[in-house]
C-alpha cells in the first residue's frame, strides 16, 4: 500500500524524505514543536552517516501532511507479526489459548470545528470537550495492541469489537466486560469459531434471569437474538439460537457476576477457574492508563484530523516496541530478582521516557540500541504488590473536586 497521500508526495530529494520525517513523528513530539526538531536533528546526526541540515517547523509539517496515519499501524503489525512467527516459547498462552481483551475509551481532542465535524463533542456544565472513541484489541498475557480503532462518538463500542474480529485468529479467547453481550457479537464469535468470555448483566435476557433465579452456578443454555431488533441485513433469522454457557462467579464483597462463554466443557474448564480468568481483563484497563497518563496519547503534536490520526497510531506503535523489549526481558528480571521476596517488572513510566530519542536509532536497526535499552530498563524495576484491589471510582471524570496529587508519579515524557 503506498502511504502517500499522493504519488507525486516525497519524489523530490528533499532533507525531509520519507523515512525521516517517519521518524521525526515516532519520536513522541510533546514538547515546543522547535525544541523537538533541534533535539532530532543533533540525535540523527551523531548516528547516521547521512548528515541532516536544520528545517524549519514550517517544512516538517508539511511533509507530515503528506503521510497517511496508516502506515504506523502497518509497522505495528509487522512489528506483532514477527513476534508471533517462529517464536513459540516465548509467547505466553493460557491452555493453548492467547489471551484477548477488548474495551474502549474516550479521548480528549483539541478543541477544533474540524475535529469537532467528525468526531463529536461530549456536554458538560462547560460547553463540552471535543471527544473521539478509541477501541483497543489487546493481548493480555504478552500485551500486544493488535487492533486499535479512533472514531467518531456517534459509533458504537459494539460495531468496533466486531472490526476487531478480523484481527482475529483460532485459538483466541477474547475478553468482554458487561458493556458489550449481545447476540450478533457471540453469533459472529461463533461463525469464526473463536471463543470469548463475556460479563453479562443479571437483567440482560429472560434466559440469565432464569438461570440467577436458579442459584445454579453453571449451566448450558441457547440464547436467541432479542425480539424487538431489527434482522435487515443480518446473517440471522430470529429463531436462530446459540449454546453458550453460564456461569456464577461470588465476588468478594458477596456480590455475584454472570459469565457467558463459550468454553463448553466443565470436566476442562471448571466453574472456579473463571473468577480469576476473567479478573485478567484488568490488564486491558492497566494499558489505557499507561496510553494515556504515561504515553500521554493526548498530547497531540497538532491540530488537523491527519495529525491526531498519527499520533494516536504512533502512540500503540510505541507501545507495542516497549512491550518487545520487555518481553525479552522477562527471563532475565526473574532470574535477577529470584532471590527477592516480591516479583518485579519494568518500571513501564521511565521505560518510555528511555525510549526517547533512542527511539531514532531503534527504528535505524542499531542493535546497540536494543542492548543499551534492555540495560537500562533491567536496572529500573518495580515490585509487583499481592493482593493490591483497584477500586472503580464510577463518575471520577463528572467531579467538581480537585484531582489528587501523587507525590510518588513524575512524568517521564
Amino acid at each position: 500500500m503506498n502511504y502517500r497521500h499522493s504519488d507525486k508526495d516525497f519524489t523530490r530529494d528533499k532533507t525531509l524524505s520519507f523515512p525521516v520525517t517517519l521518524l521525526i513523528i515516532s519520536n513522541f513530539i510533546r514538547k515546543s514543536l522547535s525544541l523537538e526538531i533541534v533535539d532530532f536533528v543533533n540525535v540523527f546526526n551523531k548516528i547516521s552517516i547521512t548528515k541532516l541540515k536544520n528545517f524549519t517547523k514550517s517544512a516538517f509539517v508539511q511533509r507530515r501532511n503528506k503521510i497517511k496515519p496508516e502506515v504506523f499501524k502497518y509497522l505495528s503489525s509487522v512489528l506483532i507479526k514477527e513476534f508471533y512467527t517462529d517464536n513459540d516459547l516465548s509467547i505466553k498462552l493460557w491452555n493453548g489459548f492467547r489471551l484477548l481483551a477488548v474495551d474502549g475509551s474516550r479521548i480528549n481532542l483539541p478543541d477544533t470545528k474540524e475535529l469537532e465535524e467528525i468526531y463529536g463533542r461530549t456536554k458538560n456544565q462547560a460547553g463540552g470537550i471535543v471527544q473521539a472513541r478509541t477501541s483497543i484489541l489487546y493481548d493480555l498475557l504478552n500485551k500486544f495492541v493488535l487492533d486499535s480503532e479512533l472514531a467518531p462518538l456517534s459509533v458504537g463500542e459494539n460495531v468496533l469489537a466486531l472490526e476487531h474480529l478480523n484481527h482475529t485468529q483460532k485459538d483466541d479467547l477474547v475478553i468482554y466486560d458487561r458493556g458489550y453481550p449481545s447476540f450478533e457479537l457471540v453469533y459472529h464469535h461463533t461463525k469464526r469459531e473463536i471463543d470469548f468470555l463475556i460479563r453479562v448483566k443479571t437483567t440482560f435476557n429472560n434466559v440469565v434471569k432464569e438461570f440467577v433465579k436458579s442459584k445454579k452456578k453453571s449451566q448450558i443454555v441457547f440464547i436467541k437474538p432479542g425480539k424487538n431488533i431489527s434482522f435487515k441485513e443480518k446473517e440471522y433469522k430470529k429463531d436462530d439460537s446459540i449454546k453458550v454457557r453460564l456461569i456464577a462467579v461470588k465476588l468478594n464483597d458477596g456480590n455475584v457476576e454472570i459469565l457467558m462463554t463459550s468454553l463448553l466443557d466443565s470436566k476442562k474448564y471448571s466453574n472456579k477457574i473463571f473468577k480469576e480468568l476473567y479478573f485478567k481483563r484488568w490488564g486491558i484497563e492497566t494499558f489505557y492508563d499507561e496510553f494515556k497518563n504515561k504515553l500521554k496519547v493526548e498530547y497531540f503534536s497538532g491540530y488537523s484530523n491527519n495529525t491526531i490520526r498519527q499520533d494516536f497510531n504512533v502512540a500503540i506503535f510505541v507501545s507495542n516496541i516497549q512491550s518487545l523489549v520487555v518481553n525479552d526481558l522477562e527471563q532475565e528480571i526473574q532470574e535477577k530478582t529470584k532471590n527477592r521476596k516480591l516479583e518485579y517488572k519494568v518500571n513501564a513510566n521511565l521505560s518510555y521516557g528511555f525510549l526517547k530519542n533512542r527511539i531514532i536509532s531503534l527504528l535505524i536497526e542499531d542493535k546497540d540500541m536494543v542492548v543499551e535499552l534492555k540495560e537500562l530498563f533491567s536496572k529500573h524495576l518495580v515490585p509487583i504488590r499481592p493482593n493490591r484491589k483497584n477500586k472503580r471510582e464510577y463518575g471520577k471524570y463528572r467531579s467538581k473536586t480537585k484531582p489528587k496529587t501523587y507525590t510518588n508519579r513524575k512524568d517521564a515524557l
